[in-house]
């Protein structure tokens, strides 16, 4: 009896096809239309409730892997219908599952229920040194002293030391290195400081340095003028995936080509780990929106392509 591998990523033996049978609890009917296509799939309970939420590439086979899996016993004991929604393509099933789980917050989804805190590097005044802030910790007022965005405090701290030394900042005079007054920082002694510590850099150069070093961060926070619409296609549909500040805001299908976009978008690191590295490797296809408001001033995304 040959093993396998189940949805958790337990290895247990397999059992020949002809012995498997269906939990006769879930409604057959709903199991039988789960087709071997990407999409977004829900096990429910008896008042309609979405327990779990789960995404895959093809929604049959993976359905199909939870049905089999003993460790799942209490979800599928609850279940009574699974439905679909379908996609174009894998990443529209990432980006639904992700922002469904989150409306939702399913009782036996672990992983994505409640957004992920990202991570800035916070300049207060003039005189301060920059520090590790969350997104959700700056008020209206903080946003524009944020640079950066990192999924984790180590991460942003990482960067920030790298960047120091990126540009020849003094570490001394920003915290990350103690020194004695008027003596060379250990950095300018192995020539990663310019000598703002020792007067050969004016206070206010290093000032305006470091504040240029921050800015070139935010040219990756959102490096695009306004939303963009990611485009999936299979041999059937086409769906146009609209981004805008690492938030998704929906797919368009067939002809409608424009989409409203709330007031605030907050950032969601999830679809940042989502779309980013893609994205900059150029394996997506997108396409960039217009922005437009009605008689309500309401803002809306508009995609003119074909």
């Amino acid at each position: 009896m040959r093993p396998r591998v189940t949805s958790v990523g337990l290895i247990m033996p397999s059992r020949p096809a002809e012995d498997f049978e269906y939990p006769a609890h879930i409604d057959r009917a709903s199991l039988a239309a789960l087709p071997p296509k990407p999409g977004v799939y829900f096990f429910r309970n008896r008042a309609g409730e979405p327990l779990y939420i789960g995404k895959s590439v093809n929604l049959r086979a993976r359905v199909l892997a939870h049905l089999r899996a003993p460790e799942e016993m209490a979800m599928l004991a609850e279940s009574r219908h699974v439905d679909f929604l379908p996609t174009a393509g894998e990443i529209g099933a990432l980006l639904l599952e992700s922002h469904l789980i989150k409306r939702y917050q399913p009782a036996y989804n672990v992983l994505l229920r409640f957004a992920g805190e990202s991570f800035a590097l916070y300049l207060k005044g003039e005189d301060s040194r920059p520090q590790v802030i969350g997104h959700s910790e700056a008020g209206g007022a903080e946003a524009a002293g944020l640079h950066g965005l990192f999924a984790s405090r180590s991460e942003a701290e990482q960067e920030w030391r790298a960047l120091v030394r990126r540009h020849q900042l003094c570490p001394a005079l920003l915290g990350l290195e103690t020194s004695t007054h008027g003596r060379a920082c250990f950095a300018h002694q192995v020539g990663h400081c310019r000598g703002a510590c020792i007067g050969r850099e004016t206070l206010q150069a290093h000032r305006q340095r470091l504040q240029l070093a921050l800015e070139q961060l935010n040219a990756a926070v959102w490096p695009y003028g306004g939303p963009i619409g990611i485009v999936e296609m299979d041999a059937q549909w086409r769906q146009v995936h609209v981004i805008d500040r690492w938030s998704y805001l929906g797919s368009l299908e067939g002809r409608r080509r424009k989409i409203a976009l709330p007031a605030r978008r907050h950032i969601d690191i999830d679809t940042y780990k989502i779309l980013a590295r893609p994205l900059a490797a150029g394996t997506l296809t997108y396409v960039t929106g217009e922005l437009e408001h009605n008689r309500a001033r309401q803002a809306c995304a508009i995609f003119r392509e074909a």
